[in-house]
């Protein structure tokens, strides 16, 4: 049996970016990680827009519209003027998701003492999740995988492990991931048979 095919948003929230003032790297990384990580035929939508709140919830709401079932963004979550993305995330919510934003900053914790000043949320908005990672590329892949140790094994788990599960839960498509990079969690009761 062939893998669900996944519609997935990506959107990068940066002024500077958005204007050519220099290149953007979250949007490829996002791509790079999720393309390593899934074994699901993927399409993906690009966004890369400025630090405007009602820009990015309208591209948020315009993603969800569009079918994708998992909205990825990058950027705007720090607590400067500008750094709107968890407000005009929460904006278009039906439900928060805590979990992801309290694992997002234990993980980067272990990296720097100012990841206490990151704002990363997780929302739900119909059948669609929704995320906030940080802004730096090393930081997305490990926010998303996790963290292990020189033999390859789990010492933190990253938020991607419960994305399919919780996709699951919402109505979205089946998401299969490659475990060497990341494996998703799911109750015994919710495994597609292969």
């Amino acid at each position: 049996m062939s893998a669900d095919a996944v519609r997935i948003g990506i959107v990068s929230v940066s002024d500077r970016a958005s204007t050519g003032v220099y290149e953007d790297k979250g949007l490829p990384a996002l791509k790079e990680w999720l393309t390593r990580a899934l074994q699901n035929p993927i399409t993906f939508e690009s966004r890369l827009i400025p630090d405007e709140q009602s820009a990015i919830s309208a591209a948020l709401v315009e993603l969800v519209d569009a079918g994708c079932s998992l909205v990825l963004t990058t950027g705007g979550t720090g607590p400067a003027v500008r750094d709107v993305t968890p407000e005009a995330t929460l904006a278009v919510a039906h439900k928060e998701m805590p979990g992801f934003g309290e694992q997002m900053r234990q993980i980067s914790l272990r990296f720097v003492p100012t990841a206490i000043l990151s704002r990363q949320v997780a929302v739900i908005r119909d059948q669609s999740l929704i995320l906030n990672l940080p802004g730096q590329p090393k930081s997305i892949a490990e926010t998303l995988e996790g963290l292990k140790d020189a033999e390859g094994k789990q010492i933190v788990p990253g938020i991607f492990a419960a994305v399919p599960y919780c996709i699951d839960l919402i109505g979205g498509p089946y998401l299969e991931t490659h475990d060497d990079v990341c494996k998703a969690f799911r109750p015994k009761s919710a495994v597609r048979a292969r």
